[in-house]
């Protein structure tokens, strides 16, 4: 067997090998002792990137807490080049606008966020609106990704509004409004989730992003995130994209309060909606993000987080560990924007494939003081020196640009 695709590379997880054990920072709110053999563990670990085990949360969990950081870079490394065998990665042109920070969540993680007599409250105006699209388009962009708060006046009719009238114009992809947003237009408008998603559809939304995800965990969100759509809810506007033709992306959060068993519970509900939109023959989810909790100016790091930032180990372990879980979803997008671009860089050797976007705007995570950004030849260069080869795709991973 190949070292790369056969089981763990010679010397990693052995009993006479050097480990990433005691001597390695420790995963917050971890299990500190293994429960198997860490050699059989790894085993199981290559033998998931070959297609031939499908991973257990138990082992998951393990992985997570307990396994070498070389093995799992390997084994993720491995999954991702049987699933992307061409040696490439992918990035998009797009931009992040956030069409109101006016939201009624006020969610504990966030520093985005304004009540509407806020003095600096706003909604973007058409104008502003359209402006933000041509400079995209402008420097070759496919897409916006289209956010917001959950604003308390703002019903269905006017995201119709917004929608056809952006369609009308220009030629850009909308990836926009997560889950819960379409909660709390449901809610405003006195209408179900599945009528917000059509009407949305037809107006002109083409694809679903992830957001408001955090931990798929209610015991996590009612502390975190108390006002936003519950666990269920979050699965279900998925489920009901999916079954609509909609294709959608998942994200984490990790790195706050929840422990390790909280975030394997999180990619198993992932896991579980993607099998069924399988079995429904339905596109389902193109691409799952884990990006890491930025904790400057949240009311969370004012209160009983007292730790740092998700660290560049902690951060590879959990992708890694995605890559090898997430056995249904094509493709894991690295976080550079949370974790800077060395890291992003050395995430497409811990599974990931796809380097997310240029940015060309972004404001959530900046408001908590984490501010990173590329260039498309920045980009570029990256995949380059990691020895992949660089491709600008579109929201919905088709070749835009070979490099």
């Amino acid at each position: 067997m190949s070292e790369r695709m056969g089981g763990p590379p010679v010397g990693i997880g052995g009993s006479d090998s050097p480990r990433f054990g005691a001597d390695a920072p420790s995963l917050r709110n971890s299990p500190t002792t293994p429960t198997g053999d860490l050699r059989q563990l790894h085993g199981l670990a290559f033998a998931a990137a070959r297609g031939e085990h499908r991973l257990s949360a138990e082992e998951a969990l393990e992985l997570l807490a307990h396994a070498d950081m070389l093995a799992l870079g390997a084994a993720a490394s491995a999954m991702r080049d049987r699933l992307h065998p061409e040696r490439e990665a992918t990035f998009i042109v797009d931009r992040n606008v956030n069409y109101t920070n006016v939201c009624v969540s006020g969610c504990r993680f966030c520093a985005f966020f304004r009540d509407s007599s806020d003095a600096d409250a706003y909604l973007l105006s058409a104008e502003d609106l359209y402006a933000k699209v041509e400079e995209t388009l402008a420097l070759e962009g496919t897409a916006i990704l289209l956010q917001g708060g959950l604003h308390p006046d703002l019903g269905i009719e006017w995201y119709e509004n917004m929608l056809r009238e952006l369609k009308a114009r220009y030629p850009i992809h909308v990836h926009g409004f997560g889950p819960p947003e379409m909660v709390h237009i449901a809610k405003v408008s006195g209408i179900s989730t599945r009528e917000v998603l059509q009407r949305l559809r037809d107006a002109g939304l083409d694809s679903l992003p992830g957001g408001g995800a955090e931990i798929l965990v209610d015991s996590v969100r009612s502390h975190v995130s108390p006002k936003k759509a519950t666990s269920d809810q979050w699965l279900d506007v998925m489920r009901e994209a999916h079954d609509l033709g909609m294709s959608t992306t998942a994200t984490m959060m990790f790195g706050g309060t929840e422990s390790v068993e909280d975030r394997v519970a999180h990619m198993q509900r992932v896991r579980e909606v993607q099998d069924e939109a399988a079995e429904k023959d339905a596109v389902g989810f193109r691409a799952f993000i884990p990006w890491s909790f930025q904790p400057g100016n949240t009311e969370l790091a004012e209160g009983e987080f007292t730790g740092a930032a998700a660290s560049g180990w902690e951060y590879l372990r959990t992708l890694a560990v995605s890559r090898l879980f997430l056995d249904n979803v094509a493709n894991i997008q690295a976080s550079w924007v949370t974790q800077g671009p060395k890291i992003g860089q050395v995430a497409l050797c811990f599974g990931a494939n796809d380097m997310g976007s240029t940015m060309i705007e972004e404001n959530v995570v900046a408001s908590a003081g984490t501010h990173f950004m590329l260039a498309r030849e920045e980009l570029v260069r990256l995949i380059e020196d990691a020895g992949f080869t660089p491709v600008q795709r579109d929201t919905l991973y088709r070749e835009v640009r070979r490099f």
